[in-house]
């Protein structure tokens, strides 16, 4: 079924219950949204777009997001959404290697996109502008049906590595990821909000289609994006709100002095990279048993393993510690092992490749048979990342499989390590590395953002890890490499150092 379809029957069952806010306010209901989506989709098919053509959406966070995201799948036709702090070249690429025909921009973003416009660009529409608002007086068109294997959504990865890929989210795949999260890790019922603070382009976009399903409002900061007053503020005008995070966004909002309405809080989810276990014991005391963790990639949006709230805020369980540094148990959806280099499944306790299959995993990638046939080998989405389960269920991801660090024949993680040196007071983030070395292979390198001295470092590791995990050195510098999502660029902290070792510290 086309996904299209949950809005459209919102619109006439329950025309009047709010669909999107801004800010404080609702800016549009049910009834408003569904017929303003259904004439944006005719003037997209009276352009001559037929169903399955792509069409991009490089925008900021805005409410006209979910109207033209809706538009393009009640046409028939699949969303490629870009990050919007991507370089004009790099969206050009996108809109090139999905063979867009269409964008969708925010005011500014085009100009940007322009130069960078790929020949098989047929529209470049400024969102707010003369064209796109003279879209809305087309005539309205029914839903286009759609097998719950065509494509709905390219989600391109975030290319910390190389050219980033697009990976084929079908109807189906959608489908499943929003059965997932309202069953099993935040119920969702009519009326209740979700803010838009992460990238709509990502994570945060990912939830639109459970709170449209299910009726409740999108919302969107006036700002567009990430201030902590203005979430918190947003949290007093929209009770029992949820919201998606990168784990430096919650931690900004625990660090924030302005007061927090957090009994307004139905759900923090925090996803995109892994948080540390004392800044998730903060999270948890400052806003209550109100936080649950998702695990995912693009290639299986959000949807491998949870852990939920009742687990985050389990202080009472013995083994409570070890779960909170977990991302939890797999969704009921999805089928994931622990696999050797032969892919054959590894008892509990043992590390090994996280593997995952089900409806939540993508058909493959874009145009890339090669990158889609490794991926998907054997049936299974192998996911790069490094893992174990315990007796019961719960599964560390001990680091990406690149990321670790191989020192005199022993495996090391740089996370046990990290999860360590945030224990200082002094330490506000930190990053392992391994480095080469012609006697070990690899040594331990943490470059940290603070001011702890050395010497109470190295009592902390050698009070908690084996010497031999121990950083062999230390280098501070004022913040770590990180992509628009928030997550550190290992690959270029490795790159740094190396330039650092040939030219000497002050470079």
């Amino acid at each position: 079924m086309n996904l299209a379809q949950h809005l459209e029957r919102a619109g006439k069952d329950e025309p009047s219950r709010p669909a999107l806010g801004f800010g404080p306010q609702v800016l549009r209901n049910y009834g408003e949204v569904a017929g303003r989506v259904a004439r944006l989709a005719g003037a997209l098919r009276a352009m001559g777009y037929a169903p399955g053509d792509r069409i991009t959406i490089a925008a900021k966070n805005c409410p006209d997001y979910v109207e033209i995201l809706y538009a393009i799948w009640h046409a028939g036709l699949a969303a490629v959404p870009a990050n919007a702090k991507l370089h004009g070249s790099e969206l050009g690429y996108i809109i090139e290697q999905s063979n867009a025909r269409a964008c969708f921009a925010s005011a500014g973003l085009d100009t940007d996109i322009a130069p960078y416009a790929p020949k098989s660009l047929e529209r470049l529409i400024a969102i707010g502008g003369p064209e796109y608002d003279k879209l809305f007086a087309a005539d309205p068109i029914a839903v286009v049906p759609r097998d719950g294997s065509d494509l709905a959504w390219l989600f391109y990865t975030s290319g910390t590595t190389g050219r980033p890929k697009g990976a084929m989210l079908t109807h189906r795949v959608l489908a499943a990821a929003t059965e997932a999260y309202t069953s099993e890790v935040d119920t969702v019922s009519p009326g209740d909000p979700i803010l838009h603070a992460a990238p709509m382009s990502h994570g945060s976009g990912l939830y639109i289609m459970a709170h449209v399903r299910n009726r409740g409002v999108n919302v969107v900061p006036e700002s567009g994006g990430f201030e902590s007053a203005e979430i918190f503020e947003a949290f007093r005008a929209w009770p029992r709100t949820s919201m998606f995070a990168a784990p430096t966004m919650v931690k900004r909002l625990v660090e924030s002095s302005a007061e927090c309405p957090s009994e307004n809080i139905r759900t923090i989810v925090w996803g995109g990279a892994p948080m540390y276990v004392e800044d998730a014991i903060k999270a948890l005391d400052r806003f209550g048993p109100r936080l649950a963790q998702i695990y995912g990639l693009g290639e299986s949006p959000m949807t491998i393993t949870t852990l939920t709230k009742a687990d985050v805020a389990g202080r009472d369980h013995p083994r409570w510690l070890e779960r909170l540094a977990s991302a939890g148990r797999p969704y009921r959806c999805a089928e994931v092992k622990i696999a050797g280099d032969d892919d054959a499944p590894l008892p509990a306790g043992q590390s090994g490749e996280i593997l995952c299959r089900g409806d939540v995993v993508m058909a493959g990638y874009w145009r890339n048979p090669e990158a889609s046939a490794a991926a998907l080998r054997g049936g299974f989405l192998h996911t790069g990342d490094v893992g174990s389960f315990d007796a019961d269920g719960y599964l560390t991801i001990k680091d990406r499989s690149k990321d670790m660090i191989i020192s005199g024949g022993s495996n090391i993680y740089p996370r046990e390590i990290e999860e360590v040196l945030l224990k200082h007071d002094k330490v506000r983030e930190v990053s392992v590395i391994g480095r080469p070395d012609r006697e070990w292979g690899e040594v331990v390198v943490a470059y940290v953002v603070g001011d702890a001295p050395p010497a109470e470092l190295d009592a902390l590791c050698l009070g908690a890890i084996a010497r031999f995990k121990r950083p062999k050195d230390y280098v501070f510098i004022d913040a770590l490499p990180k992509n628009n999502y928030g997550k550190i660029l290992k690959t270029e902290l490795r790159a740094r150092d190396a330039r650092r070792c040939t030219s000497g510290p002050a470079s």
